[in-house]
């Protein structure tokens, strides 16, 4: 069992952040802050399998625009009211807490759930990266529901969501922007036995341990990584390659870039909430379920794709997804087809 102190604290946010996509800066101190002020003498850490197989795991989330809650800011209760209401709906106590991924603020929203709940934070998530959709995770593969779920708004809004599977995030998403535009979600409520079977594990000790002062960005990627190549952005195009019934909270787009060594190839980012198809001179060379991301070379920073500008000079890195993403059903769920990308 380890102790996620003040100390490890600071590691883990920091390594949080190495691929986080949409992390906005303010939301993203904010929750730090907020973190920072609940760890109090620290959050067990365990592995799911050293939790009693019986044991209630709730998946904690924020939900909704990163944007909006450094606009509109929490009460303070969030995590713990929507954890509250979804065990009242279950007539049962939650013993531990997970996350739903781990990019910046979701992994201290889960964090400050298990530290104000005072239970352990389980060492894993339900991606291993970031996907826009609440049903887009290795706790859906398993075959867990992500209802009933309880939502918790910053302005005192508690909201029940129950309903089957595959219409959780067209009902969600009205009510998320219903009560402000972010919340934080309590879902995917499973037996640690069963948590155990679908999560993505180890996950939070290895951003500690890539958050530490020296560590190499790669430290933050177990399953690889690689560099495309060094560019320099020239346009950004809307985009009408995408399938119109796929749906997702945002609108496509793609970003045209310069190749700045090498071959010089002309290379055209895919987004739709994130980059999900990258080609060089037309042929295609990484695709989601892998995580394809943009790091500034001024500041080392991950560039949003709601944030790019021409003459900005980016790498363009691939992070390898999760074993369990690149099989049969992982592409299905979160491979190019589910962005309406027909490969």
């Amino acid at each position: 069992m380890t102790l996620i102190d003040l100390e490890e604290l600071s590691r883990f946010s920091a390594g949080a952040r190495q691929f986080a996509t949409g992390a906005a800066e303010s939301s993203y101190r904010l929750a730090l802050d907020w973190a920072t002020s609940v760890v109090g003498e620290g959050v067990d850490l365990v592995q799911a399998e050293q939790l009693e197989p019986g044991t209630l795991c709730v998946a904690v989330s924020l939900v909704g625009s990163t944007t909006a809650m450094g606009e509109h800011l929490p009460r303070g209760d969030e995590p713990e009211r929507a954890v509250r209401a979804l065990e009242r709906r279950l007539g049962e106590r939650a013993g531990a807490v997970v996350a739903l991924n781990l990019s910046a603020e979701n992994a201290l929203i889960s964090l400050i759930a298990a530290a104000t709940l005072r239970v352990p934070l389980v060492d894993g998530d339900g991606s291993g990266r970031v996907f826009p959709l609440v049903e887009q995770t290795t706790y859906a593969l398993g075959g867990m529901s992500p209802a009933p779920l309880a939502l918790a708004g910053g302005s005192g809004q508690l909201i029940m969501l129950e309903t089957e599977v595959g219409r959780v995030e067209e009902l969600l998403r009205p009510v998320v922007l219903a009560a402000g535009g972010w919340a934080v979600v309590a879902c995917y409520p499973m037996a640690a036995a069963d948590l155990a079977r679908v999560l993505v594990p180890g996950t939070v000790s290895t951003l500690i341990r890539a958050g530490a002062p020296g560590a190499p960005r790669s430290a933050a990627a177990p399953f690889g990584m690689r560099t495309l190549c060094r560019a320099r952005i020239l346009s950004v195009e809307g985009s009408t390659g995408h399938d119109a019934e796929v749906s997702l909270p945002s609108l496509p787009s793609s970003i045209v870039l310069r190749e700045q060594e090498g071959m010089r190839r002309l290379v055209r980012l895919e987004a739709h909430n994130e980059i999900v198809l990258a080609l060089a001179d037309g042929a295609v060379v990484a695709t989601v379920p892998d995580l394809i991301c943009m790091i500034c070379t001024a500041d080392g920073m991950v560039v949003d794709v709601d944030e790019v500008k021409p003459g900005l000079e980016v790498d363009i890195m691939v992070v390898k997804a999760a074993p369990a993403w690149h099989t049969e059903a992982g592409l299905a769920l979160g491979g190019p087809r589910a962005f309406g990308i027909p490969l």
